[in-house]
């Protein structure tokens, strides 16, 4: 039988939001699914947080509200702070997509999120 893992998109404002929500879905209260991306894109391809049933589906209803909140917006705030942290060698890229995302251009939070989807965990994601 499929598991079934919705997430309410009214819930999702920010990616510290969408960390909580998916966590919490798929492990219960104070679930971890991952807290960046490069841990979700772990947890959906089998690493810590994943479910033990490989056979499963994530509803993510209400999807229009989160990609809005996680439009570009959200996407330089994310960005300002993974340049505060990044690694110096790695700052004129992130320079250069927090310009992009500043200017409304490029891949924003959301866009992100389903790209790893898409890579990690394809027909897994369920858009609604």
């Amino acid at each position: 039988m499929t598991a079934i893992y919705v997430l309410d998109g009214t819930q999702i404002r920010t990616l510290e939001d969408f960390w909580r929500v998916i966590g919490e879905a798929i492990n219960g209260p104070g679930g971890y699914f991952g807290k960046n991306l490069d841990a979700f894109a772990d947890c959906l391809s089998g690493g810590f947080g994943a479910p033990d049933d490989d056979d499963y589906v994530v509803e993510w209803r209400d999807h229009q509200v989160s990609r809005e909140y996680l439009g570009y917006p959200e996407t330089a705030r994310q960005l300002e702070i993974r340049l505060s942290r990044c690694h110096p060698t790695n700052r004129p890229a992130v320079s250069a997509d927090l310009s992009a995302a500043r200017e409304e251009c490029g891949k924003t939070a959301f866009d992100w999120l389903i790209e790893i989807f898409g890579d990690r965990a394809p027909g897994v994601l369920h858009l609604q």
